[in-house]
């Protein structure tokens, strides 16, 4: 009986496929998969070549990520839909696993979980101890910088009041390992009561493939360009009143503010006020983003610490804007000290300052070639320091040593 004909794109898939199956497999939780503003975990899973990443969850996120290309486990939850709605609203952060899914992931011999944000971290260890798994916990921004006494208050939801004691209860497991996406992010931790030993930095790092310069030279641009939710640490009323101040001087430039969020509304309405001329176009995915990133001169980022403490890591869009060859300006906790290099991939300036914003945004529009120059070391910063294909070398050693045998 004669082999029907196999195309060659049909076996080079088989051998892929053959290759995947023979790594070892790490399940990348995050509950709720993916929100639009979280491609840093997809971008991390399909950057992994020694080991096999299993997006793994409870629910899809409606007009979230396309994840066509990523393997996902979505886990069935032993609680009534209706019920779990509910103490979802109470409580954002609450999941109840089933012993389906326990039984799902078993079939998996995975040999190592590895959960983004410390909040789900405290969720999720119950189901990775059933399945005899070492925990990694990436910790980003507010899981770690928001007060303690917040939460303890019971201002993150009833539910939430312990979880500062349930993650410090956590940092006490021999099976678990923290993550700090930054510096910043790693004393903070410590800080918080996670002992030192206890915790490396892993930079996520941005595909400088995926985001290079355009074609338009930054001599002939005129936006500066925001990218972030529309929530307090963002900073975003700040940039609002800087570029006022300025707008009659450059009368060619434009604003652009790109996402949306709880504040959406009263950023608008200071923009009208104040006569500022702003473009909002709400939530873009990436490729939109790379779009405007095309044609922006600067980008700016003027992020401060909310009053319970939340404040960035080490905001992705930052280095995403370097690496397409654009100067940042920026206040961000951890991207202007780590991820940027002051007065050579754009400036740093003091949180809330709204008149040294002014400063460095005038300095940047008026100079071309320093516009430029700040341009191309942005991107050579990107593409020797903070490469994703880099370090997601490093982050599988760690998946290494902290995995079972």
């Amino acid at each position: 009986m004669t082999q029907p004909n196999i195309s060659r794109k049909d076996m080079l898939q088989r051998v892929k496929t053959m290759k995947d199956e023979s790594k070892p497999k790490v399940l990348i939780y995050r509950s709720r998969m993916l929100n639009i503003s979280e491609t840093f975990i997809a971008d991390q899973i399909r950057q992994l070549v020694k080991w096999k990443g299993l997006l793994t969850g409870v629910e899809r996120v409606k007009d979230g990520l396309e994840l066509c290309d990523i393997e996902i486990r979505l886990l069935p939850q032993s609680i009534n839909p209706f019920l779990g709605k509910i103490l979802r609203h109470i409580n954002p952060m609450f999941e109840h696993h089933s012993k389906r899914a326990v039984d799902i992931l078993q079939r998996e011999n995975a040999r190592l979980m590895h959960v983004h944000f410390g909040v789900e971290a405290v969720n999720v260890w119950p189901l990775a101890k059933v399945l005899n798994l070492p925990l990694l916990v990436t910790l980003h921004g507010y899981d770690i910088n928001t007060y303690r006494e917040w939460w303890e208050a019971g201002r993150g939801g009833r539910l939430m009041k312990s979880y500062p004691m349930q993650l410090l209860e956590l940092a006490q497991e021999k099976s678990v390992h923290f993550l700090a996406v930054s510096n910043a992010i790693k004393q903070r931790a410590i800080e918080y009561g996670i002992p030192e030993k206890k915790i490396s930095i892993s930079y996520i790092g941005v595909d400088t493939q995926k985001f290079k310069p355009g074609p338009i030279p930054i001599s002939e641009r005129r936006q500066i360009l925001y990218v972030g939710r529309l929530i307090e640490k963002k900073g975003y009323q700040y940039l609002l009143n800087a570029f006022s101040g300025i707008q009659d001087k450059f009368p060619e430039t434009e604003l652009v503010i790109v996402g949306s969020g709880p504040l959406e509304a009263a950023a608008k309405q200071l923009a009208r006020e104040r006569g500022i001329r702003v473009r909002f176009l709400g939530a873009l995915s990436s490729a939109k983003v790379r779009e405007q990133l095309d044609i922006t001169r600067i980008f700016c980022l003027p992020s401060v610490t909310a009053e319970n403490g939340d404040a960035e890591g080490l905001p992705i869009v930052i280095l995403e804007a370097q690496a397409s060859g654009i100067p940042v300006v920026t206040s961000a906790r951890g991207g202007a000290e780590e991820g940027m290099i002051h007065e050579k991939t754009g400036f740093k300036h003091k949180m809330g300052d709204i008149g040294e914003m002014q400063c460095y945004l005038t300095k940047l529009l008026q100079d071309n070639d320093l516009a430029d120059s700040f341009g191309k070391e942005a991107r050579l910063f990107t593409e020797v320091k903070m490469d994703i294909k880099d370090h997601t070398k490093t982050l599988e050693i760690l998946y290494s040593r902290y995995s079972t045998d």
